[in-house]
């Protein structure tokens, strides 16, 4: 049986970065809403931002103190031959999200688009929400994006569970307080549309 990393190696190891189906050109939604909660002073950590160009998008938006984390390291370093210079001051974490480490409060914004809904398993859901909550500063801000109740049912060759904005922020509860959500129908590279959820929440 494969598991996570090596899954998810491989499909960084057999599609170029812009041919995987959460490929976006801009980070259109995820910035406006980074942009709206807070300033360039901020302490961001993208969570499965291996390849993605969130983080270009934040350095061309001046900001500085940012994480990328994923579980595959051939994301990331795909991320930082991109980046060339630019990827110096950013701090690249290669671990699952699930068993990772982080700073306790260090955080301002964590943001994640597209991992939250491949956690099938309730105890992995919990997990991830226990260090959120270690890791995020009271009154910082969380953004958590998934395949809304009309996305696929897989995504990459594996199961995904999908969300209504309610049923997302349960997941989180009491100690996160739901600002907002919104719908993005996001167009693959293969021009298939999928459904997202963004929800917003602030730590309490």
């Amino acid at each position: 049986m494969v598991d996570n990393r090596q899954h998810w190696e491989s499909v960084y190891h057999h599609k170029a970065t812009d041919a995987v189906s959460w490929f976006q050109p801009h980070a259109a939604s995820s910035l406006r809403l980074i942009q709206g909660c807070t300033d360039i002073h901020a302490h961001i950590i993208d969570v499965g931002g291996g390849a993605s160009v969130l983080v270009d998008d934040l350095l061309d938006a001046g900001y500085r103190n940012l994480s990328v984390l994923d579980l595959a390291e051939s994301a990331l370093a795909a991320s930082r031959q991109r980046l060339g210079e630019r990827a110096q001051p950013v701090q690249w974490i290669a671990a699952d999200i699930t068993q990772a480490e982080l700073p306790a409060a260090r955080y301002d914004v964590w943001h994640d688009r597209a991992v939250f809904h491949f956690l099938t398993d309730p105890a992995d859901r919990a997990r991830y929400v226990e260090t959120v909550l270690k890791s995020v500063k009271p009154g910082g801000h969380v953004i958590v994006a998934t395949f809304g109740p009309g996305g696929p049912l897989q995504c990459s060759g594996l199961e995904v569970v999908r969300y209504a904005p309610d049923a997302l922020h349960a997941e989180f509860g009491a100690p996160f307080r739901l600002v907002r959500h919104e719908t993005e129908i996001h167009h693959t590279p293969t021009g298939k549309e999928q459904e997202f959820v963004y929800c917003y929440c602030v730590r309490v």
